[in-house]
């Protein structure tokens, strides 16, 4: 048999000729600039012929390594499918991944789970959280291959459900009411109070294009804005633990907020709510491109968001 090519240089030489440096190659690989040279170096030492001429800063493709790029390419890129159906075969046993953004992962999907594996026992559900998931502009550019490039089967989208290339499912529309712990909702009686007390944000829903927090809520209720004194988290998590320790006021969402409020934990302060431009929005690569646990995940979600209240 004849001595196969070395593959861990191969790969390392179309990198680093693809991206005309062996810098930037490092980077996109995780190494180091020094394990690139060498690697192309034994290359170089097995092919017996120079691959790069090297300058201060920079490197140049040789006409040899410039004849064989295209082919090499074509390798990596036939040798990848190969490597792509493997991994189908061997998670055709019902393995799912699935990303939302972080409140709802947490308190809506979790909580529901268990339904889904009744619906499917066999099933393997790895659900991530990702702040990745919000699309702060209308016309976002979200499609099949971001989701293939995540690693990820299903994602749970909250924006405005316009992407280029994947039909995104309705969820549940983004309606917010003020609520708090009972001893800090006691405090209220009247929609000019609530601009007296802390108020807490999740930062996500400030940065879309149109903007949905404690401005827009108190301008829609005609209310005295005067100063309002937020106190801003990452995500809807954290604003929701310092809800529940009593640090102010949250505009918060009553279905991701259904545990708390059915315990007591937390209490709607006034029925006002905030209609939202954003939802949350289902999308997958569609028939023909995703395994059929990722459209029984996609339709299980379908199913539990038009169950009635």
């Amino acid at each position: 048999m004849s001595r196969r090519p070395p593959l861990i240089a191969l790969s390392y030489f179309e990198v680093a000729a693809r991206t005309r440096s062996f810098t930037a190659a490092a980077k996109e690989l995780n190494v180091t600039p020094a394990a690139i040279s060498h690697q192309v170096k034994a290359l170089e030492e097995y092919l017996g012929v120079d691959l790069f001429v090297r300058h201060h800063r920079r490197v140049s493709l040789t006409p040899a390594a410039r004849v064989a790029l295209p082919e090499l390419q074509e390798g990596f890129e036939t040798l990848g499918r190969a490597v792509d159906k493997i991994r189908a075969y061997g998670e055709e046993r019902l393995i799912v991944t699935v990303c939302a953004e972080p409140l709802f992962a947490t308190k809506w999907i979790v909580p529901r789970l268990h339904r889904f594996y009744a619906r499917c026992p066999e099933a393997e559900v790895r659900l991530q959280a990702s702040l990745h998931t919000v699309d702060r502009s209308r016309e976002s550019d979200f499609g099949v291959a971001e989701l293939k490039r995540a690693g990820v089967d299903v994602s749970v989208r909250l924006g405005y459900g316009r992407y280029a290339d994947i039909e995104p499912q309705r969820l549940m529309g983004l309606e917010l009411v003020p609520i708090g712990t009972p001893e800090m909702v006691a405090s209220v009686d009247a929609v000019d109070s609530l601009s007296r007390l802390p108020l807490l944000c999740d930062s996500t829903l400030s940065r879309f294009d149109e903007p949905c927090g404690w401005k827009e809520w108190f301008q829609l209720q005609g209310g005295d804005i005067g100063t309002l004194r937020e106190l801003r988290f990452g995500n809807g998590l954290l604003a929701l633990e310092a809800a529940l320790a009593g640090q102010g006021i949250l505009l918060g969402s009553r279905d991701l907020h259904q545990a708390e409020l059915e315990a007591g934990k937390l209490v709607v302060a006034t029925e006002c709510p905030l209609h939202c431009d954003q939802a949350y929005y289902v999308v997958s690569a569609g028939a023909g491109l995703e395994r059929p646990i990722a459209t029984q995940f996609r339709e299980w979600l379908v199913d539990e968001a038009n169950l009635p209240a």
